[in-house]
């Protein structure tokens, strides 16, 4: 019996009314079929202080390796699977 990997816990640190969040959202799931656990930063002084400008951003709750906004699929499935993107090769 193949042992199943569970999705890491992963948080998208957003704001209401966020048009970038929602599609940071929308990628993710596409990408790898994952939910997202939102976190106002406007809840929190410290949280707004941190991201205010990055969001949306991606929290590996586990690791917490973060993926700053713009990202893709790609960057989000290295992530999810604890993969640094290196440099190419010449």
């Amino acid at each position: 019996m193949k042992e199943q990997k569970s999705t890491p816990n992963l948080a998208l640190y957003t704001t209401l009314g966020c048009h970038l969040c929602e599609q940071a959202e929308a990628l993710i799931f596409a990408a790898v079929g994952a939910t997202v656990r939102p976190v106002e930063i406007t809840d929190d002084v410290e949280l707004l202080e941190r991201y205010a400008i990055r969001i949306p951003v991606l929290r590996r709750g586990d690791t917490g390796e973060e993926l700053d906004w713009p990202f893709d699929a790609a960057a989000v499935r290295r992530l999810l699977h604890g993969e640094k993107r290196g440099v190419d090769p010449i």
